[in-house]
C-alpha cells in the first residue's frame, strides 16, 4: 500500500484494511472469517444476495445507509446494496434521489415539499426522494424516515465520473458524505472514473469489489471508536478498477475541467414550448387533485374547462410574448495538465491508484492566506477613511 507522508487517518485504519486484504487471500482467523467478503463475481448476483426480512431488520448487524447523486436505479449505487446485502454482515438502508442529481452540489430543498416513496430493492429498506442527495441524507439522519436513530457508516456512490478537485464542490454524490459528516456519521463518497470510450457496466462491480474491504475496515474502526471524526474519505476508483495498483492516501488537488458554455439555436428551444409545458405539468397537478373529488361529474366539468383554459393561455403567450430568450447549455471539457504532485487526487487516479482522500469541514485558512486577506482589508479600509 501507498501513503502519503502526512494524512489525517489513524494507522488502525490502514493496519484494517491490510488485514482485510490478507482474509481475502485466504486467512483464517475467527475475525477474518467474520469480515471476509464475498467473490467479485458474485456482486451483482440477485439470486445469490438475497435475503429474508428477518436478516434486513436484524439489530446486531451495523446499519449502513446508501445514496448517491445519479439516482436509485444508477448501476453503481444497484450493485453496491446487492454486494453489501450479499455479504450478510450489515443492515442496509436506501435513501437517494429518484432522478439525477450529480451535479446538485450541497443545495437543499427549502419552502418546497418533497416526495418519498418506497423503492423495490432486494434485501434493503429503501426508498427513493424527489430532493437532492443532501436532501436525502439529511432526511434520512433525522429520525423522520427510518425507525433507527444513525447508522454506522453512511456510504455515497458509486458515482459515475470522478469528483476529484474542485469538481467535489459540484458533486452530489460528494455532498452526500459531507452532510453525513456535518451530522456527525462517518461517511465515504465513491466515486468511478468513467470514460465513455473505455468504461463498460461490469467496471461498476469492479468497482463494489474494490470498495468492500475500506468498507470493512471502517465498520471495524468505527465500532472500536478510532476511525477520523472530522473528515470524510472520498475514494475515486480508476477506469479500469480490477487493475488498481492499489490504495493511496491523497490531498484535494485544485483541478478542474474547463468549462464550456455553448450556444443552443433558439428553432431548438422555441419559447413557446416551455411556456406551454410548464402549464401542461400545472394541468396534471390540478387534475391529481381532481381524482380526488367525490362528485365524478363535476370533476368531468371541471377538467373540460382546465384544459380550454391552458389552451387559451398557451396560445395567447405565444402571442404576447415579445421578449428575446438565448439558450445556452454547458459542458466540461478535460485539459492537459502540468506537471503535478504525485500525491493529489486526480495524479494518483490517473496513474492507476484508488485515490483515498480526507475531506474537513475545518474553516481553517492557510496562514498565508490569512495574512493576505488582512492587509488587503486594512488597506482597503484606510482608502476609504
Amino acid at each position: 500500500m501507498t501513503t502519503t507522508k502526512k494524512n489525517m487517518l489513524p494507522p488502525g485504519l490502514v493496519n484494517n484494511l491490510q488485514e482485510v486484504l490478507l482474509s481475502r487471500k485466504g486467512g483464517n482467523s475467527e475475525n477474518d472469517k467474520k469480515y471476509e467478503q464475498p467473490k467479485s463475481e458474485a456482486v451483482g448476483d440477485s439470486t445469490e444476495t438475497s435475503t429474508s426480512a428477518s436478516d434486513e431488520n436484524d439489530s446486531s448487524k451495523p446499519v449502513v445507509l446508501v445514496t448517491n447523486g445519479e439516482g436509485i436505479d444508477s448501476l453503481g449505487l444497484v450493485y453496491l446494496v446487492q454486494a453489501l446485502v450479499g455479504s450478510g454482515l450489515y443492515n442496509v438502508h436506501v435513501c437517494a434521489p429518484q432522478s439525477d442529481k450529480s451535479v446538485s452540489g450541497h443545495s437543499v430543498t427549502v419552502r418546497e415539499t418533497i416526495t418519498v416513496t418506497p423503492s423495490e430493492i432486494e434485501g434493503a429498506t429503501a426508498y427513493e426522494v424527489s430532493g437532492t442527495t443532501a436532501d436525502c441524507v439529511s432526511l434520512a439522519l433525522s429520525g423522520a424516515l427510518f425507525s433507527w436513530s444513525k447508522p454506522l457508516l453512511v456510504i455515497s456512490g458509486i458515482n459515475q465520473g470522478s469528483s476529484c478537485g474542485h469538481h467535489m464542490f459540484y458533486s452530489g454524490v460528494a455532498a452526500g458524505a459531507r452532510e453525513a459528516l456535518i451530522c456527525g456519521v462517518p461517511s465515504f463518497s465513491i466515486s468511478l472514473n468513467w470514460k465513455r470510450e473505455e468504461s463498460q457496466e461490469s467496471d461498476f462491480k469492479d468497482a463494489v469489489a474494490v470498495s468492500l474491504p475500506l468498507v470493512t475496515a471502517a465498520i471495524r474502526d468505527i465500532e472500536n471508536g478510532v476511525f477520523p471524526k472530522s473528515c470524510f474519505l472520498n475514494i475515486e476508483i480508476p477506469t479500469s478498477p480490477s487493475k488498481n495498483k492499489g490504495f493511496k492516501l491523497t490531498k484535494q488537488s485544485m483541478w478542474r475541467s474547463a468549462p464550456n458554455w455553448l450556444a443552443v439555436s433558439a428553432n431548438r428551444h422555441p419559447s413557446s414550448a416551455a411556456h406551454f409545458m410548464s402549464n401542461q405539468q400545472s394541468l396534471g397537478l390540478q387534475l391529481a387533485q381532481l381524482s380526488r373529488d367525490a362528485s365524478a361529474a363535476g370533476a368531468a366539468r371541471r377538467i373540460t374547462t382546465l384544459r380550454q383554459n391552458v389552451e387559451v393561455e398557451s396560445v395567447g403567450a405565444v402571442k404576447s410574448d415579445t421578449k428575446v430568450k438565448k439558450y445556452f447549455r454547458l459542458e466540461f471539457i478535460n485539459k492537459e495538465q502540468e506537471d503535478a504532485d504525485e500525491d493529489l487526487d486526480f495524479k494518483a487516479l490517473e496513474n492507476g491508484f484508488v485515490a483515498v482522500t480526507p475531506i474537513s469541514l475545518s474553516p481553517q485558512i492557510e496562514s498565508d492566506i490569512l495574512t493576505a486577506a488582512s492587509d488587503w482589508i486594512s488597506g482597503a479600509l484606510m482608502a476609504e477613511q
